[in-house]
């Protein structure tokens, strides 16, 4: 169970109503919510994040659209001085040296996670947040160690990998979510993924959560069931590391026939359990024909 888009700073929140994990306020509070998804045998998640030129917006349900100082929001700031699209905000270059800031405090909140009782952390670095627009060359425009070559505008991303596996237990998994490809001529693909996750790897990454676009307004996506869960089967199969699938995965027969075939080793649910919280015991009468998980009063519905 996993606390998705925590923040790793308050700049680097989608919304000022997000959730962070950058002090040690914020480390307590959420104990209480891991003690109780511990308590009912499951296992504490979180994903940790930093939006970059997406941050600073009002809620979708609002619309989404940026937030300027006036109106509850911030300076954003981005690998290039770069705007997602023309009605964006133009977010504000790194120094090399807010770089190095924002790596410690990838770092800083994976400890503080240890310390709260998450048991995985997953990094962020997908649909044109921050660790994605400095992989990108459509967003990474820099000249500097952090921009121009493959390797430089992976370093970003590689830093913040090396730094949270120094300061986490061997014994916590450490899953990256990726955007495989960004569906846009020029950009990010699936053979950089696998380039990338060839080194993630050697640094103790667990698994590769993946996912797709994100990062450019043109991107030619086209959404189907299971449309993501090839970049999770060739990367699975071509950088021998754990996969997980995702996006349009909604019945239960169909997650388990993406592990049967061994194109991912997980399926990870979003969306779908918010429109059926009941998934997962729906999941063991349909596939094991069991219901020890459904409450007596419950049993009739099933």
């Amino acid at each position: 169970m996993m606390a998705e888009a925590t923040a790793v700073s308050p700049e680097g929140r989608i919304s000022p109503w997000d959730l962070g994990i950058w002090n040690d306020e914020q480390c307590a509070a959420f104990e209480r919510t891991v003690d109780f998804i511990s308590a009912q045998c499951a296992t504490p998640a979180i994903q940790l994040a930093h939006a970059g030129r997406k941050a600073s917006h009002d809620k979708p349900w609002n619309g989404g659209a940026a937030l300027g100082k006036d109106e509850g929001g911030w300076e954003i700031v981005a690998p290039s001085p770069l705007p997602y699209d023309d009605e964006s905000i133009v977010p504000t270059e790194l120094s090399p040296q807010d770089i190095k800031d924002l790596v410690d405090a990838f770092a800083t909140a994976s400890r503080r996670s240890v310390e709260a009782g998450f048991r995985v952390i997953e990094l962020h670095f997908a649909h044109g947040y921050l660790a994605s627009e400095f992989l990108s060359p459509l967003s990474n425009v820099r000249e500097d160690d952090y921009g121009g070559t493959f390797d430089n505008r992976c370093r970003f991303p590689l830093d913040v990998v090396s730094s949270v596996r120094k300061v986490i237990p061997e014994s916590v998994p450490l899953i990256v979510r990726l955007s495989a490809t960004e569906y846009a001529d020029g950009g990010w693909d699936i053979d950089s993924t696998l380039s990338l996750t060839h080194r993630l790897r050697d640094l103790g990454v667990d698994m590769i959560d993946c996912s797709s676009g994100g990062n450019s307004p043109h991107q030619n996506m086209n959404l189907y069931p299971e449309y993501q869960v090839p970049f999770a089967s060739r990367v699975r199969k071509e950088a021998d590391i754990l996969t997980g699938a995702v996006g349009l995965i909604t019945r239960p027969m169909q997650a388990e026939e993406i592990l049967r075939r061994g194109d991912a080793d997980v399926v990870l649910l979003g969306r779908e359990l918010l429109r059926n919280p009941y998934w997962a015991m729906t999941a063991q009468k349909e596939l094991d024909g069991e219901t020890s998980f459904w409450p007596n009063q419950y049993l009739r519905a099933t």
